[in-house]
């Protein structure tokens, strides 16, 4: 996989890794291992993002969202991922999902404020 096209993380995650550059390289090594693997890169980046929906943690979706992008997925593709998703992790918890994907595929790539 081309990491190289990876979107710039946001100021908060630089700040996290600049105060902690140790773990900020072991997650970066992890990440790169974790995606090393008979999955193209667009499937792989569907999945993290099926992942981090199903954990429902904003931050991450916004990043697989970033990175799904970087990678060419679409973002009907993702839609597409939220409602596979929706009749495991329930309704509410889907259209939650579906706010934080449009944050970025409507807002022009970065998060709106809410």
């Amino acid at each position: 996989m081309d990491l190289t096209r990876e979107p710039k993380p946001p100021a908060t995650h630089r700040e996290f890794v600049s105060a902690f550059p140790e773990v900020g390289r072991a997650w970066e090594r992890a990440s790169r291992a974790a995606l090393k693997g008979p999955l193209d890169e667009r499937t792989a980046r569907l999945v993290k993002l099926a992942v981090a929906i199903w954990a429902m943690r904003e931050g991450a979706v916004h990043s697989g969202v970033r990175k799904a992008r970087a990678a060419g997925v679409t973002a009907a593709e993702m839609d597409h991922v939220i409602a596979l998703a929706a009749t495991t992790i329930g309704f509410p918890s889907a259209v939650a999902a579906f706010t934080w994907v449009r944050d970025l595929t409507k807002a022009g790539g970065r998060p709106r404020r809410r």
